[in-house]
């Protein structure tokens, strides 16, 4: 197989790094220097990339053994042994391939025989798990496959959903980093095999699929794309980018589903060709995988319509639909965009993977534009969103990223808190294979000139005009803006370097219309730039500061950007930000976290007079490798009796939140009094309950769900608040509700909550009301009866008129289940 190191960008759809260029008719006008070509020293950096070695990768391994599972059940299969106990699955191999593509990262910034070994042994089941014609997806290989599982009765049946193309895509990016690292092509002759399988089946057509007509239908959830651009990059076979570029072409024309939720046309983006969208819908992860294939594409075929496309799909993300962390999808249920301006706090869906998009996204952005406001965007997803995604071990992650909790609510796929893996486990895998390439999004160049892009403490080198130039930057950047660059050329030099000027340094913390400074700074930019001690010239061009000079060895860079605590306000069409204020300083969101503020943050509030020069800032230690900010502002508070007090409210950067247990978190502060809640947790006042007691409640759950007003969506529905006697399996339980005055009875309705799993509906269930201080038997209507069902108000109505105090409800679980409730539903006579 003739393979080669012939193409400078080597993106994959999280991938920055690049190999030697012989040729290209067309390709970015910017090059980063590769990841594994740049040192990273940075104290904040440096930390996380040992965790990933050390811990993240190791334990992401150990939680796909699913996957390695899953593909071993193929080769068996195809081995004749058989496949017994063998379940569908649709994309558990793609988490899988997303760790093995993290790992190859490793491989490639030092060797690790022991990881290698490992990747043979992997690469040697995937082959084998191959069927002869190039076929790769165990669930339809083994006949395990069906609608059932929304996948089809055959291969390629159910495109939409199947995620055929999108797992083979993360094995391609797995197999090319691989053979990267170590030069081994076995895996790479799996994916060519499987790719020129697809070709034929999608675009010429095939007798053992679809009657033999070509399926020319694009992917549900895009992926494939990205990796046939890499494919392309790393073979030179054109054929592979003509297949990337068919693949974007007929979306939206050959295929457009019409239903609702993940039939929707939106979802998949399939509802216009992606020439004419201007509007960022649908599933987030799904539309930033689709918009950095668009770039790749549109630059390598020099076709001006796909980026002219995506400025107007960025504006409109970064002008109504990002939040201030630079997480994208808020919303549940399709994990995507809502309305134009809808950027809910609490209920922000924000999935990890959208956020990693979101940063790639934009550094594609940026070297076709050569813009820094499009580093601004990448560079506030990267360090908030992201890496609030993992915990400070690397053990633990979030999936979901909101802007408020409450430190109960099950936010996190069921818990309140990161979680050790997901059943759907995109987000941690892709932190895997992200972490690694952060070096790679410091430094591009294009052969003449410099760019300084992100900062961090490394070293590297450039070749620019044919000079070797060394590159030495020191800087305790994000947490402080003092920065020098040492730059040693082999010989004097002239060329231009470009250092970023970030547009938190302006009246924004962000690039767009949302959010903007509460007090801007009257049109200055706060820097200071010096060249070996001495001011000098320089111009200000996209964003960037531009030093034209002669360049000698050991010329020193000084660039210092002040790093102050701002009050952003956001756009009034943001109902869910109306008279609330945000703190950040540099490029962190900064938040409040209860465990460092004796009780829930939600009961703080800033006037308008608050004033953040009255802040005052440290570097503190926060694990036992890292550091963090922490922020002490003038802050009033809500106190349990409704009066005010004046106290400091400490706040420290977003991504940090979450490391010390389950608490309170606050981004978004009132301005107003009557907005702040001294208790989160607390029975609304419009509730005609008084207060709830419970036989046992579960620590993350609260027995006042029951009475929070919050109507249920399912019996499933875990975005609201519920009470669970969760562990307590078996046991009976009960749950009493007093009311705020004595009432007629007209009916008693009980929501319950059942996940399927440890918590399902009671065995049985009856009623007990208070009277005189005394609970007594509630007798039912005649021809009314305690109903046992899922997804509805259970419904019981007294035999007689009764006045009564309070209610309670007693229950019988199941064997070895517990029993919970959503919601309960109480109607008097008026």
């Amino acid at each position: 197989m003739k393979l080669l190191f012939a193409f400078t960008i080597c993106f994959t759809s999280f991938s920055l790094s690049a190999c030697a260029q012989t040729e290209s008719p067309a390709d970015y006008p910017l090059k980063p220097i590769p990841f594994n070509e740049v040192e990273l020293t940075s104290s904040f950096w440096r930390p996380r990339l040992v965790t990933q070695r050390k811990t993240l990768v190791p334990f992401a391994f150990e939680r796909t053994q699913s996957g390695v599972a899953h593909l071993q059940a193929a080769k068996n299969y195809l081995e004749g042994k058989g496949a017994p106990g063998h379940r569908p699955h649709r994309f558990i191999d793609s988490d899988l391939y997303k760790v093995m593509e993290g790992a190859a990262y490793l491989l490639q910034l030092e060797k690790d025989p022991e990881l290698e070994a490992k990747f043979d042994q992997l690469a040697e089941l995937i082959e084998g798990a191959q069927e002869p014609n190039g076929y790769l997806y165990p669930s339809h290989t083994t006949k395990v496959g069906g609608k059932q599982h929304m996948m089809g009765d055959k291969p390629y049946e159910f495109v939409v959903h199947s995620h055929e193309l999108y797992n083979v895509g993360h094995l391609y990016e797995a197999a090319i980093a691989y053979y990267r690292a170590t030069g081994k092509d076995r895996l790479l002759k799996v994916v060519e095999k499987n790719a020129e399988h697809i070709r034929k089946v999608f675009f010429e057509g095939d007798p053992q699929y679809n009657d033999g007509k070509p399926i020319n239908q694009a992917p549900g959830h895009q992926e494939i794309e990205l990796a046939l651009v890499k494919l392309y990059r790393v073979t030179g076979k054109k054929k592979y980018l003509d297949m990337a570029r068919k693949f974007l072409e007929i979306r939206g024309i050959t295929y457009r589903p019409e239903g609702q939720g993940v039939m929707s046309p939106t979802y998949a983006q399939q509802h216009k060709p992606v020439k004419e969208q201007s509007k960022a819908v649908g599933h987030a992860v799904r539309a930033t995988y689709l918009y950095s294939a668009m770039a790749d594409v549109g630059t390598l075929t020099q076709d001006p319509s796909y980026k002219e496309a995506l400025g107007r799909i960025w504006e409109n993300i970064v002008n109504t639909r990002m939040h201030i962390t630079g997480g994208l999808g808020a919303v549940h249920g399709i994990e995507g965009f809502g309305p134009e301006y809808f950027l809910p706090n609490r209920d922000a869906f924000n999935e990890t993977c959208a956020a990693v998009g979101n940063v790639f996204l934009n550094y594609r952005l940026f070297l076709l534009h050569k813009e820094a406001r499009y580093l601004d965007v990448a560079e506030v997803a990267l360090l908030n969103n992201v890496l609030a995604a993992v915990n400070l071990e690397g053990n633990r992650f979030f999936y979901v990223n909101p802007l408020d909790a409450d430190g109960k609510h099950p936010f996190n796929h069921g818990t309140a808190s990161r979680a050790p893996w997901f059943g759907t486990a995109c987000c941690p895998s892709n932190l895997a294979r992200l972490i690694p390439q952060v070096a790679g999004m410091t430094y591009a160049h294009d052969g003449k000139d410099l760019h300084v892009t992100f900062y961090a403490a490394s070293k590297t080198e450039a070749t620019l005009k044919g000079t070797k130039v060394k590159i030495e930057q020191e800087t305790d950047y994000p947490n402080s803006g003092h920065i020098r660059l040492k730059l040693t050329p082999e010989k004097e030099v002239q060329f231009n370097l470009f250092l970023r000027i970030p547009t938190w340094l302006r009246d924004q913390f962000v690039p767009g219309s949302l959010y903007k400074y509460a007090k801007p700074n009257s049109g200055k930019v706060p820097f200071t730039l010096k060249v070996n001690g001495e001011k000098v010239p320089f111009n200000l061009e996209r964003g960037f500061v531009k030093i034209k000079r002669e360049w000698k060895p050991d010329d020193l860079v000084e660039l210092n950007l002040p790093m102050i605590v701002r009050k952003n306000l956001c756009d009034e069409r943001v109902k869910q930000n109306h008279n609330r204020i945000a703190f950040t300083r540099g490029p962190f969101v900064l938040c409040a976290e209860g465990v460092d503020n004796g009780g829930a943050t939600q009961r703080f509030y800033f006037d308008q007079q608050t004033q953040t020069k009255d802040s005052s800032t440290q570097l503190t230690a926060f694990s036992e490798s890292q550091k963090a900010i922490r922020v002490e502002l003038p802050a009033k508070a809500v106190t349990a009796e409704d009066e005010t007090e004046s106290l400091k409210a400490k706040l420290l950067p977003y991504y940090a939140w979450n490391n010390r247990g389950e608490s309170s978190m606050t981004v978004w502060f009132p301005t107003k009094k009557e907005l702040a809640v001294h208790d989160p947790h607390a029975l609304p006042k419009e509730s005609v309950i008084k207060s709830v007691k419970a036989s046992h409640t579960f620590k993350l759950d609260t027995e006042k769900a029951i009475g929070d007003l919050q109507e249920p969506k399912n019996s499933r529905d875990t975005h609201i608040p519920r009470w669970t006697s969760w562990p307590q399996r078996g046991k009976p339980q009960w749950v009493e509700a007093i009311l705020k005055k004595k009432q007629t009875l007209r009916s008693i309705g009980v929501y319950w909550y059942d996940d399927a799993g440890g918590v399902q509906l009671p065995k049985e269930w009856k009623v007990e009301i208070l009277q005189g201080g005394e609970w007594k038997p509630f007798e039912l209507y005649v021809t009314d009866a305690y109903e046992i069902k899922k997804d509805k108000y259970n419904v019981v109505h007294p035999s007689a008129k009764i006045e009564v105090e309070g209610v309670k409800i007693l229950m019988t679980p199941i064997e070895s289940s517990c029993v919970g409730i959503l919601e309960l539903k109480l109607e008097f006579e008026p």
